[in-house]
């Protein structure tokens, strides 16, 4: 199947009260492995890779590998821009093949955020490209993306804005964080701001960012293999699946996943010290990933079957 932009996905998302996953790669193992899980669930994904790992492994090789998966499978698979922070990072993947970016100008002035955001959307929809945009700030550090504190959506903004720009779906702030150390304390996330922006924008996709879980369990797991994590957590999964029921669309992933092959390669390697063969620790690798996925389209996002 050849790839496609959000609206369709998006539109079923709400009616059907289900979410879907975006999860980050950087390579063709972790890609690969989101791919399989999600065609094996017959779920519809995300794909997304950050400017971070455009640098990394180039555009033109990740816009490659995901139109060569897409084709292998009958699921509809988005690939997205994760973070871009200036028209050049949006216009740069949309060229090169993405059918999704997002523009993050969050940390701008209200006016300028504006500013920006229709710049990208006007040039996007010209290529039959949807726009994802942010308002509000989440605290974490992932990458390039960094802020101390949680600065929530305002409900009132979030209708002005989506109203201004023409975007096709909003990230918003209600509690998510970047990073594998999301909360020193216990998280809550604001279903209540969630529910007043749902009732301005009832038919506006909506995005969460930062949500990666890091369950105990996960973390148990990469702790035996000598990864270091200690005090790591994330959102709670009642919470998460909460709001996928109602009007989230879009789930971030990405801490998760890098714990999980880290894990599998970790695992492997402690078990099989004499063990140099790339592809046998990597498809260890690829299995842990996989188990993650398929765990959410199962049990958060509820989007199993909904392909």
């Amino acid at each position: 199947m050849e790839l496609q932009n959000s609206n369709e996905i998006f539109k079923k998302a709400i009616d059907g009260k289900y979410a879907i996953g975006a999860f980050n790669f950087v390579n063709m193992e972790v890609l690969k492995a989101i791919i399989e899980a999600s065609n094996d669930n017959n779920s519809p994904v995300i794909v997304q890779c950050s400017t971070g790992a455009i640098k990394y492994a180039g555009v033109d090789t990740l816009v490659a590998m995901a139109k060569s998966m897409a084709k292998n499978v009958n699921i509809p698979i988005c690939l997205n821009l994760d973070h871009g922070k200036t028209f050049e990072d949006c216009k740069m993947a949309i060229d090169a093949g993405f059918t999704n970016v997002m523009i993050d100008a969050s940390s701008l002035p209200y006016e300028e955020n504006i500013a920006l955001t229709k710049r990208v959307v006007e040039y996007a929809h010209s290529k039959n490209v949807t726009v994802e945009a942010e308002l509000g700030v989440l605290a974490g550090v992932e990458e390039d993306i960094s802020a101390s504190h949680n600065i929530y959506t305002d409900p009132d903004q979030a209708y002005d804005f989506v109203k201004r720009t023409g975007i096709d779906s909003l990230a918003i702030a209600i509690g998510t964080s970047h990073g594998t150390h999301k909360f020193k304390g216990d998280a809550i996330l604001r279903l209540d701001i969630l529910a007043q922006i749902e009732e301005k924008l009832p038919t506006t996709p909506l995005v969460l960012h930062g949500a990666s879980t890091v369950t105990k369990k996960l973390v148990e797991n990469a702790e035996k293999q000598g990864v270091m994590l200690d005090g790591a957590n994330g959102v709670p999964e009642n919470m998460l699946s909460e709001a996928c029921s109602k009007h989230i669309c879009k789930v971030n992933v990405d801490s998760d996943l890098k714990i999980a092959y880290t894990t599998g390669i970790r695992k492997h390697l402690n078990e099989n010290a004499e063990n140099v063969d790339i592809r046998k620790y990597n498809t260890s690798a690829m299995e842990e990933v996989k188990k993650v996925v398929a765990h959410k389209i199962q049990n958060i996002f509820n989007s199993k079957n909904m392909a």
